[in-house]
């Protein structure tokens, strides 16, 4: 009996720690992407992070593209990890499920994230079928983003779900001035701002996954105890 006791006890404490491990990976995500944008910014000579879009520094024949593509794969494995550590936190919640569905989804799809050109080869007409799936991703991924914002704001407390509402209100006003300039990307015209508003974007939900990955990390230390 006080060795399968024992084991209990050391079984409970192994999933405990894995789930805190997966949380974490919510957290090192984050910081993965924005170090990843900084970094790959001062290695492209050129490139300017207020006019042109996150995309760009992944784009065909760009210097940055394959130190991009790796860590980004790397950034996407960190993301399941953390929809399994929110899934592992759901218990009955349903809403919280849905959450860890959202973001285990939206990261899969970055694995097969199809490249665009550079602008002056979209302007010279050297478009082809990755550009148009890029759009495609792109349209696909964001309300999967949203998706995740909106039942992790009716999952959690009414502070979490405030900051959710602020970040989707930011979320839609960002996103709406960045498709403004977006067909002038094709056409090679001045994008003054571009980069500003999708950085922000990017910047708010880097952010609500890290509020998540507390929230989460400090009840199952309240539930531990």
């Amino acid at each position: 009996m006080e060795s399968n006791a024992i084991q209990n006890k050391k079984a409970l404490a192994t999933t405990d720690t894995l789930q805190t491990l997966f949380l974490f990976c919510g957290i090192l995500s984050s910081l993965l992407y924005v170090s990843l944008n900084i970094v790959a910014v001062m290695l492209y000579k050129g490139y300017s992070p207020v006019s042109q879009t996150v995309s760009e520094l992944s784009a065909i024949g760009t210097p940055t593209r394959s130190l991009w593509v790796s860590l980004v794969t790397l950034y996407s494995m960190l993301v399941i990890a953390f929809g399994l550590g929110v899934w592992k936190s759901a218990a009955d919640s349903r809403r919280l499920r849905v959450v860890a569905i959202m973001l285990i989804a939206d990261a899969v799809i970055g694995f097969f994230w199809p490249p665009m050109h550079q602008r002056e080869v979209l302007a010279a007409g050297g478009k082809t079928i990755t550009d148009t799936l890029h759009i495609i991703f792109t349209a696909v991924t964001v309300p999967l983003m949203m998706l995740a914002i909106g039942f992790g704001a009716a999952a959690l407390g009414r502070k979490f779900r405030i900051f959710s509402i602020i970040t989707l209100l930011i979320l839609i006003v960002a996103g709406i001035l960045t498709s403004i300039d977006g067909p002038k990307i094709e056409a090679n015209l001045p994008t003054p701002f571009i980069g500003v508003w999708e950085r922000i974007n990017i910047g708010v939900y880097m952010l609500w996954v890290v509020v998540l990955a507390i929230i989460l990390l400090r009840r199952q230390t309240r539930q531990s105890q």
